[in-house]
C-alpha cells in the first residue's frame, strides 16, 4: 500500500472504509470494511453483474450475460481517497477500478468507459477539460412515491413559490443547508464553484471548477451522494431526477468542454490570432451528427425525455450558437484562451462518467472526421423541429445502429448498456398510472 495512503489513514484516524465502484446508474456499490483489514489487503472482488443492473434491481436478459456470474478485480484508485464527513465514526472513502484476472479492463465499467474515450485523445496528444453544472431541487420529504412532491419549508417557515431566479434571499431560506454542503465538499476535496437559485420553485444550480473529466466525474458521482445526505440532516430531500414535478422546469448537467493540445497547453479550439480553429467547428460537427443518435446516455430514462421540452429552459435540439440559451450547443462569451462548447442536453439524472465519456466521443468524432457543423443560430431554436428521439424506445434504436459510437465508447458496453435500459422499459411499461386510471377507467 502507497506509504502516504497509509500515514493519511493513521493521521486521521480512520476506522472504516468505504470501498466503492461506480455502477451503469451511478449508484455507489461495494462493500464496507475495516480499516485494518484494508490495510492488509486493498483487493476487492464483486460479481461482475452488480455493474448492470437496472434503477429497479433487476438484470438485462439472460441471454447477454454470463450465466457463471464470474468476478471483477477491483484494484483502488489512491487518487480519489476522501473522507466521509457525515459518518460518526472517523471514515474514508475509496472509488475502485474494474479490472479481469488478466489485469484487462471491465468494459462495461463506466469509470472503464470514460478511460477508454479519454485514451483516444492521448493517443492524438490531446487532452479534454471540463466543467459541469449541477441542477438539483430541495423537497419536502416524500416517503409516499403516490403523492406529488411539494418544496421544503425555510427559515421563514413558509414553502417556497412562484420563480425565483438568482434571488439571494431564496438561497438563504436554506442557509444552514448549504453551510454543510459547503463544509462536506471542502473535507472531500469537491471543487465546487457558484451556488445559484434555478428558474424552478427550490431549485439550486451549483458549479463545479473546470479540470481533468475523470476528475470530474468522480466529484460529481460523489457530490449527488454528499447533496443528498445533508439534505437527509436537514429534514429535506435533494433530487436528481431530471423532471420531478410536472408544473417545473426540469434539471441538467450541462457541460462546458474545450480541448488543449497536451504538448503547448494551449486551447485547440482558438488560433494564434483568437480566431476559432478548425477544431473548435469540427468538434461541434461531431456533437451535432452523433448525440441525437446516443441519446440514452444524456436522458438515461423514461422520465428523461419530460425535460427536453420548448421554452423551459432545456433544448430540443442540437443547433449552436454564440450565447443562446435556446440551442442544445450554447458557446458562452468568452476569451480565445477560455473558448468552450457547452453541452445543453445532458439532464443531471445520468451517470456522469457515462455523459463525460457520451459527449468527448462525439466531439472527438467530428475533430478526427472533420464533421462540419451548420450555421451558428442567433434567433430562438424553440421554433425549430424537435431534433431528438421522441422517447426511451427510439432512442435505444437508433443507438444500436451508431457503429461509430459503439467503436469509440466500447462495443460490449454499448450492447450490455442498451439490454438494460430495455429491460428497464420493459419494467416501466407494464406499470398503470394514474392518469389511465383517471380517464379511462369509467370514461371508454
Amino acid at each position: 500500500m502507497n506509504h502516504q495512503l497509509f500515514e493519511w489513514l493513521r493521521d486521521n484516524r480512520i476506522t472504516e472504509m468505504e470501498c466503492i465502484v461506480p455502477d451503469m446508474t451511478g449508484v455507489a456499490r461495494g462493500k464496507i470494511v475495516p480499516k485494518d483489514k484494508f490495510v492488509s489487503d486493498q483487493e476487492m472482488r464483486l460479481p461482475e453483474a452488480v455493474l448492470i443492473q437496472t434503477v429497479t434491481g433487476d438484470y438485462p436478459d439472460d441471454s447477454m450475460l454470463d450465466l457463471t456470474d464470474p468476478d471483477m478485480v477491483l484494484m483502488p484508485d489512491p487518487n480519489t481517497m476522501r473522507f466521509v464527513p457525515w459518518a460518526t465514526d472517523p471514515t474514508a472513502q475509496l472509488i475502485y477500478d474494474a479490472l479481469r484476472p488478466d489485469g484487462s479492463m471491465v468494459e462495461v465499467a463506466p469509470r472503464n468507459v470514460l478511460k477508454r474515450v479519454l485514451a483516444l485523445y492521448e493517443a492524438q496528444g490531446w487532452e479534454p477539460v471540463v466543467a459541469p453544472e449541477m441542477e438539483f431541487y430541495l423537497l419536502s420529504p416524500n416517503p409516499d412515491p403516490d403523492i406529488p412532491l411539494a418544496p421544503p419549508i425555510g427559515r421563514t417557515g413558509r414553502a417556497e413559490f412562484g420563480r425565483r431566479s438568482y434571488a439571494i434571499d431564496a438561497v438563504n431560506e436554506f442557509d444552514p443547508l448549504f453551510e454543510d454542503i459547503y463544509d462536506y465538499c471542502h473535507a472531500q476535496n469537491l471543487e465546487v464553484d457558484t451556488l445559484i437559485h434555478e428558474i424552478g420553485t427550490a431549485q439550486m444550480e451549483i458549479n463545479f471548477m473546470h479540470g481533468n473529466a475523470l476528475d470530474l466525474s468522480d466529484q460529481v458521482f460523489l457530490f449527488k451522494r454528499t447533496v443528498r445526505e445533508a439534505a437527509f440532516r436537514h429534514g429535506m430531500y435533494a433530487t436528481f431526477m431530471a423532471k420531478p414535478m410536472e408544473a417545473e422546469p426540469g434539471s441538467a448537467m450541462h457541460i462546458h468542454q474545450s480541448v488543449l493540445n497536451k504538448h503547448t497547453g494551449k486551447n485547440l479550439f482558438s488560433a494564434a490570432d483568437g480566431k476559432p480553429t478548425e477544431h473548435f467547428f469540427h468538434f461541434i460537427g461531431g456533437l451535432q451528427h452523433y448525440l441525437p443518435e446516443c441519446m440514452p446516455f444524456f436522458a438515461p430514462y423514461v422520465n428523461s425525455f419530460r425535460r427536453l421540452s420548448p421554452y423551459t429552459a432545456a433544448p430540443t435540439n442540437v443547433e449552436w450558437g454564440y450565447d443562446n440559451r435556446t440551442v442544445g450547443l450554447r458557446v458562452p462569451h468568452s476569451s480565445p484562451v477560455a473558448r468552450r462548447v457547452e453541452n445543453r442536453v445532458p439532464g443531471v439524472d445520468v451517470n456522469p462518467y457515462i455523459a463525460m465519456a457520451a459527449t468527448l466521443a462525439c466531439g472527438y468524432l467530428g475533430m478526427m472526421n472533420q464533421i462540419k457543423p451548420r450555421d451558428p443560430l442567433a434567433s430562438d431554436a424553440y421554433e425549430l423541429p424537435f431534433q431528438f428521439p421522441h422517447g426511451t424506445e427510439e432512442a435505444l434504436v437508433r443507438l444500436k445502429a451508431c457503429s461509430d459510437v459503439a467503436e469509440v465508447m466500447g462495443p460490449r458496453f454499448v450492447e450490455m448498456y442498451v439490454g438494460m435500459k430495455e429491460k428497464e422499459f420493459a419494467e416501466y411499461f407494464r406499470v398503470i398510472s394514474p392518469w389511465e386510471r383517471k380517464f379511462l377507467l369509467l370514461h371508454v
